[in-house]
């Protein structure tokens, strides 16, 4: 397994281009199983979670073909039923269920994988698939959805934690070719769903409301090819901007949105942590003495809960006690025990975690947990003194387009140790 060996203290500058948003092209790659015509999909990032999914694709029948960050898809003749040695390794897998439903009118697809930070259940995706006339199984470790024909009508799809992400993707998925009128209500408002909205409309869906609490779909009998743009990756900008503050540094994030960022801006400014317009762009840097703030991650537009374990990391460096509640996942402070071997001072009370920052902290071997812990740990390590070595770096290939490189040519003195 791949490890990261950074040696800290070099204050980050430049530019870096902020890659397709991972958590977009995941349910935008499955929606192209709606159709048997051609869909060409722009600035897919090179991320391992991209590969999978591609294999996926592939072994339900469908033709990929990546060039540059251009990915053509064609689904011509498809299977419903998915191979549970690709699904078991990404929870995304999951969105493949809607489309094929929608499609096919059956789909049966193992119980999928992914970071282990916390219970993920997908019983709001079933809940969504049952609203249109589906019949739900569940057996040796497979969910089976079939029904001879889907119906729209009204689903509410609030859970827990708050409305889920890819059970509105599977649920609009499975919607837009079924007869009638689907209402959405309590659907997740991201701006990963309103991209996967405005891919479906381009190929032919009737979708509003998409970006609020409540999406209208009126079901269509027939979809077309389309091409589109992933939007860029928010979270990768939050972390590049969160490592701009740690380091001392000032960097150009490339194609980032601040609609997008809001939460986080607001945030990052009160740290002191500017991120301003730039042109097309934005610019993050540090803006005098950081200040300790206090952190309680929500569902979009709140603070996302992908940017808590880098905000961590950030807060870690801070004179003073800030206090991070994470009220997405009851399992995310995996991180933390990491954090504390580059020297943190990091305590857990239930859902919160108080940080008592300030004390410079010192490189050591690491163990990333999870796709954002690892980035928080790369954070830290590009700030500590001496030298972090950060094992088990593929999960940060699930999320994050060639970190390394990009860091280098911020000035960062990062290699990858590739181990067979």
């Amino acid at each position: 397994m791949d490890s990261f060996l950074i040696k800290g203290g070099v204050p980050l500058h430049g530019e870096v281009e902020i890659s397709g948003a991972k958590n977009a092209v995941l349910p935008i790659m499955a929606a192209t199983l709606l159709t048997p015509e051609p869909c060409v999909i722009h600035r897919v990032p090179q991320l391992s979670d991209v590969r999978f999914m591609t294999q996926i694709l592939e072994w339900l029948g469908a033709k990929a073909r990546l060039d540059g960050g251009a990915l053509r898809i064609e689904a011509r003749r498809i299977k419903g039923h998915a191979d549970y040695d690709l699904v078991r390794k990404m929870r995304g897998s999951i969105c493949i269920m809607g489309p094929l439903l929608g499609r096919l009118r059956k789909a049966v697809v193992s119980l999928p994988g992914g970071c282990v930070i916390g219970a993920r259940p997908i019983n709001l995706h079933l809940k969504a698939f049952a609203a249109l006339g589906a019949k739900i199984r569940i057996e040796s470790g497979y969910v089976e959805a079939s029904a001879k024909k889907l119906v729209g009508g009204p689903m509410f799809l609030g859970g827990r934690a708050g409305s889920t992400v890819l059970g509105t993707a599977n649920a609009m998925m499975a919607a837009v070719l079924a007869e009638g009128v689907t209402f959405i209500e309590s659907a997740a408002c991201e701006p990963e769903v309103v991209d996967l909205a405005n891919f479906l409309i381009a190929m032919g869906a009737k979708i509003q409301g998409a970006g609020s609490p409540t999406i209208t779909i009126t079901g269509v009998s027939q979809l077309h090819g389309a091409e589109h743009e992933v939007i860029p990756d928010r979270i990768e900008a939050a972390t590049f901007a969160i490592a701009a503050g740690a380091t001392n540094g000032e960097i150009v994030l490339k194609g980032a949105r601040a609609d997008h960022l809001r939460a986080v801006i607001d945030k990052l400014n009160e740290a002191g942590v500017v991120v301003e317009r730039r042109g097309a762009d934005l610019v993050a840097r540090r803006n005098g003495r950081l200040q300790a703030v206090d952190v309680t991650t929500l569902p979009y537009a709140g603070f996302p809960t992908d940017v808590q374990a880098q905000m961590m990391a950030l807060m870690a460096l801070t004179p003073g006690i800030s206090i991070i509640t994470e009220r997405i996942f009851e399992s995310r402070f995996m991180h933390v025990s990491e954090l504390a071997r580059l020297g943190a001072e990091i305590e857990i009370e239930g859902p919160s975690a108080i940080v008592k920052g300030g004390k410079p902290l010192s490189g050591a071997p690491v163990m990333a947990s999870d796709l954002r812990a690892s980035a928080a740990l790369v954070v830290a390590g590009l700030a500590a003194r001496g030298t972090t070595q950060v094992n088990r770096v593929y999960h940060l290939d699930r999320g994050y387009e060639q970190m390394d490189v990009k860091l280098r040519r911020l000035g960062a003195r990062i290699q990858r140790i590739e181990e067979s």
